[in-house]
């Protein structure tokens, strides 16, 4: 069993006085059943459905008063109703617009049961359906594949689990750089890690790979709109892996025929179902983070692994000394991208990237970082100083002096100037602690 970070936030909302259903998002196979399952110990009682199981759904479809339901549940899965802790978990609830309708009266009617609901596809389901959560009455959580931190402990490397949570990883560098090479090759989607933990061979994860792949393609039908939009989707899901990290065009994207609005559309479906996230860039140097939708956005995919598998990756990310020089530099970024998006589980956040704004300038930093009323800039580049022009340039617009370099060489703190003279604090970081940025950049100030 993997240790997952959401629990204490689980266990946070678990806690709270003014506690509300809660919806838990995220793409198929990144764990959310197996989470709740493991959560579900800290409850005296734990009552569990599945709505694409026609009787489970059919609870809803016959019981529309709330006490009566709540006694027809108990009685299905066969659970006396108790003064202890209730644990309601209701998967695949896009299946049911009256379940989904219920969740306000388990807030306002029967709050001492805790109600976690989840759905692969929820968002996606219910734009076709035309279903609406009650507004107010629920709170939303994501999950993501695995960090860094957490497929360290998927592969039994506990001891330096605790190293890298307590920043103290250094003493040990060229070790957690291995570490981080093997995630960066086959990355965080918990079957994999879990097979790779008990194995250690990259060849036996082929079928992994296959069958994550090919579950994405059977849920085509779920997503799409028309035969049309599901012939874009199944396209971007074929060739999008080979696109990671790049800014790109809708118009013929992926060498296709396909129009800029048939696959802007596409994507945007993909992105609600959580396999994909456009990063659109900001122009400013501070609040508020404004995304210009003008610009190409930056496309970043659910997982690394499943990049370096599809684009057929695994090969030269394995035999790379250095992840920053595996295709081009592309690989090192996903996978920045993907540590970035772990850092917290609350469904609003995005990742930006800066470009600047003046006219014919091709200046960029690699992502931007909200922190403590600062944006930070983040550069994914080795090398010396001179070359982090675009990094000289952000730091010139903006009011603070702090940016970060993530590179392959230990931690280390640098005083720089700019060309126009500004100095900054750079903190050279090494890939293994962006899974604990935060925590670092707190240590460290």
């Amino acid at each position: 069993m993997i240790n997952r970070k959401i629990v204490t936030e689980l266990i946070s909302w678990k806690n709270k006085e003014d506690r509300k259903p809660l919806i838990l998002r995220g793409a198929r196979q990144v764990g959310k059943t197996t989470i709740i399952q493991d959560f579900s110990t800290q409850f005296d009682v734990f009552l569990k459905l599945n709505l694409e199981v026609i009787a489970d759904k059919n609870l809803f479809e016959a019981n529309t008063e709330i006490h009566q339901l709540v006694n027809a549940i108990h009685f299905h899965c066969k659970q006396q109703q108790t003064d202890g802790t209730t644990l309601l978990f209701i998967d695949e609830i896009q299946f049911s617009a009256k379940a989904i309708a219920m969740l306000r009266y388990f807030y306002e009617e029967v709050p001492t049961i805790h109600v976690i609901a989840a759905g692969s596809l929820l968002e996606t389901m219910m734009e076709t359906e035309k279903i609406s959560f009650p507004v107010g009455r629920v709170e939303y959580r994501v999950l993501h594949p695995l960090s860094f931190l957490e497929y360290l402990e998927g592969v039994g490397e506990v001891f330096d689990y605790q190293l890298i949570e307590n920043i103290n990883a250094e003493l040990v560098h060229d070790r957690m750089l291995q570490h981080f090479n093997s995630f960066a090759l086959i990355g965080g989607m918990p079957a994999v890690v879990s097979n790779y933990g008990k194995y250690k061979d990259i060849i036996r994860l082929r079928d992994i790979f296959e069958s994550l792949l090919e579950s994405y393609k059977d849920d085509i039908e779920k997503y799409a709109s028309s035969d049309t939009n599901a012939k874009v989707i199944r396209h971007i899901i074929d060739t999008a892996w080979g696109y990671a990290g790049d800014q790109i065009s809708f118009e013929n994207f992926g060498a296709s025929r396909f129009k800029s609005r048939e696959m802007s559309t596409a994507f945007k479906t993909l992105e609600k179902a959580l396999l994909l996230e456009l990063s659109y860039p900001v122009v400013e140097s501070m609040f508020p983070l404004n995304q210009d939708f003008r610009k190409k956005p930056k496309l970043i995919l659910l997982d690394v692994g499943l990049v370096n598998f599809s684009a057929r990756l695994q090969e030269e990310v394995f035999l790379a000394k250095d992840i920053q020089d595996a295709w081009r530099g592309k690989v090192a970024e996903q996978v920045v991208a993907q540590e970035l998006i772990a850092l917290n589980f609350h469904v609003s956040e995005k990742r930006y990237f800066w470009r600047r704004s003046k006219e014919g300038s091709q200046a960029e930093v690699d992502f931007v970082f909200p922190y403590k009323g600062k944006i930070i800039p983040i550069e994914v580049k080795s090398g010396v100083i001179g070359k982090l022009k675009s990094l000289h340039l952000f730091m010139d617009e903006c009011s603070h002096t702090t940016a970060i370099r993530v590179w392959s060489k230990p931690f280390s703190k640098e005083e720089v100037q700019t060309p126009k003279g500004k100095k900054y604090t750079l903190f050279n970081v090494p890939f293994y602690y962006v899974c604990v940025l935060e925590q670092l950049l707190d240590n460290t100030y």
